[in-house]
């Protein structure tokens, strides 16, 4: 007889008040918080501990490891035992991972917190984005997802600044004191706010029911196209993020100065949540697509068309690279929000797969960077056109799809 499929638990939906949207902005930019709020002291722990660089990097790399792997795990399991158990789980395992960090007196048992971290935060982005199907309804998803989207904009710049604030002012532990507090505050919004299960889990073991729960999604050709859309996306995002200092540093611009020109994509990024936030409900999730995928084909496109015609200035190479960003902005909210909603008993299961395939696109596009050479801007916007149109395909695949079978893959 097959593995029974993960029940879905029959989650109370509370009245959605602001708190309940605060609540899953929050636990989702937690994890990306704490991977940039200490990079700033990154520096000094070479120092510190008497280690090489190379060594220190194992702290950031054990956290991404742990943050991306956990996801698969704490997907099925939110679905089979509640959201609020699995997310107070990991913020109760991330709270002790930097406490423990705090305490270190050497670089081994930093990295074994830091993974410890990784490992608790992981459970806030994949509860976060699930809950979003689970306490929200129609247009209003598409819109907590893009107040989400414009949290996780600002964390990057945030958790450098304070973080290196914090480092100047109390030291390097400071930064983990204030994640441990931060996690013990969200523990208990969590708590209040989040609702309980009402239902016990299925008798089902639990990894038969994860094996299931992936079987399922990977056999739906419908949600394997979305996240395709999403991942594809990702990758281009995360190439420029790769590439762009080497291409500025190709175009004279020093260490001093990346920073102002890669913000634009960043910045874009964020004003085009806030425009998916409010349009959204009114022109749809298809349409909110299919306008991010123009305004990103026709950044590249532009930035492409500049460095042919042999304009070679960071302006050029920027600016219509703002469009990339406000493209992502526009089409990511819909996007997310569709991959969890196809198969709503298994939106935690749904949630850590495009978590963890967003991560590893996103790897796979910056490891592609160094592959190539960047005297210019060519080789970077032709990999990243390659990956947008990639998610182009996926989009009007699922599409065709659609209109061959109306209803099914509908967000």
């Amino acid at each position: 007889m097959p593995a029974t499929p993960p029940s879905t638990l029959p989650h109370t939906r509370p009245a959605t008040g602001p708190w309940a949207a605060v609540n899953v902005i929050a636990q989702m930019a937690f994890g990306l918080l704490a991977m940039t709020l200490c990079l700033p002291s990154m520096l000094s722990w070479g120092d510190s501990f008497g280690a090489s660089q190379a060594t220190v990097q194992l702290t950031f790399s054990a956290y991404l490891i742990s943050y991306g792997g956990l996801q698969l795990l704490y997907g099925p399991l939110s679905d089979r035992y509640g959201r609020r158990r699995i997310l107070l789980f990991g913020l109760a395992l991330a709270g002790t991972g930097s406490l423990l960090a705090a305490l270190t007196p050497n670089l081994g048992m930093l990295i074994v917190a830091r993974a410890l971290q990784g490992a608790g935060a992981a459970a806030g982005m994949v509860a976060g984005r699930a809950s979003v199907q689970d306490l929200f309804e129609g247009p209003q998803r598409t819109r907590v997802m893009a107040y989400v989207g414009m949290a996780m904009g600002l964390c990057p710049p945030l958790g450098l600044i304070l973080g290196g604030q914090l480092h100047v002012l109390l030291g390097w532990r400071a930064n983990f004191v204030l994640m441990a507090l931060l996690s013990l505050g969200l523990m208990v919004m969590a708590w209040r706010v989040m609702p309980p299960p009402s239902a016990p889990p299925a008798r089902t073991h639990w990894f038969r029911a994860l094996l299931s729960a992936y079987r399922t999604l990977l056999g739906d050709r419908a949600f394997v196209l979305s996240v395709a859309v999403v991942t594809l996306s990702t990758g281009s995002f995360y190439t420029f993020l790769s590439g762009a200092p080497l291409v500025l540093d190709s175009l004279g611009v020093g260490p001093d100065r990346v920073g102002w020109y890669i913000a634009a994509v960043p910045l874009s990024y964020i004003v085009g949540n806030y425009i998916s936030s409010r349009i959204a409900h009114r022109l749809g999730d298809e349409t909110m697509i299919r306008l991010g995928h123009v305004a990103a084909v026709l950044g590249i496109g532009l930035m492409l068309a500049l460095g042919w015609a042999g304009l070679h200035h960071p302006l050029a190479f920027a600016l219509p690279l703002a469009l990339v960003g406000l493209g992502n902005g526009l089409l990511m909210p819909a996007a997310l929000v569709r991959t969890v909603g196809l198969l709503p008993a298994l939106a935690g299961a749904a949630a850590g797969a495009a978590g963890v395939m967003q991560q590893m696109m996103g790897a796979l596009g910056g490891f592609a960077v160094g592959w190539v050479p960047h005297e210019n801007v060519i080789n970077l916007g032709l990999m990243m056109l390659t990956l947008t149109l990639g998610a182009v395909v996926a989009q009007a695949w699922l599409r065709y799809r659609q209109r061959r079978a109306p209803g099914r893959g509908a967000a």
